[in-house]
């Protein structure tokens, strides 16, 4: 993994309308990574501390199962948020994640900005809320996952 020049964080439709003083707080415990195809950026139970915005790339979320090991559960690219645990207690990531293709991406310290919201509410309240987002469409995307594996004739269960 490799430090890269970074465009502005600013420009990541994941922080677009954001307030310019809390990108610019949040900018100060972001780095701008690269890295290559293969790379494991978290495991399946580990210690969720941080979170990524992608520029460039895909990452793949997949889930250990018995007897088949990691499963794909969902592929991420340009504009998508990698990671939500980091924020929600115990903090601990529910899946694995690996980069399928070199993927550039803010890597944003979940510890400081968790430290950051809990100093300013609307702060908190913005990243909180940016993050539900999050986390309902990759619920919905696994539902409709779900719905295709289970829902078909012939599909077990």
């Amino acid at each position: 993994m490799s430090t890269a020049n970074s465009p502005p964080l600013t420009q990541h439709p994941f922080l677009r309308g954001m307030a310019e003083e809390h990108i610019a707080r949040l900018n100060q415990v972001t780095r701008y990574i690269a890295v290559p195809a293969k790379y494991r950026l978290f495991d399946e139970g580990g210690t969720a501390d941080r979170c990524w915005l992608i520029e460039a790339g895909q990452v793949a979320l997949d889930l250990h199962v018995p007897g088949d090991g990691p499963v794909i559960i969902e592929t991420l690219g340009r504009g998508d948020v990698v990671g939500w645990s980091w924020l929600f207690p115990p903090f601990e990531w529910l899946l694995g994640g690996v980069t399928m293709q070199p993927t550039q991406a803010f890597e944003l310290d979940g510890r400081a900005v968790r430290a950051m919201c809990e100093a300013d509410s609307v702060l908190g309240h913005e990243l909180t809320r940016r993050m539900v987002t999050v986390v309902v469409r990759r619920l919905q995307a696994t539902r409709i996952r779900l719905l295709d594996v289970y829902g078909r004739p012939g599909a077990p269960g």
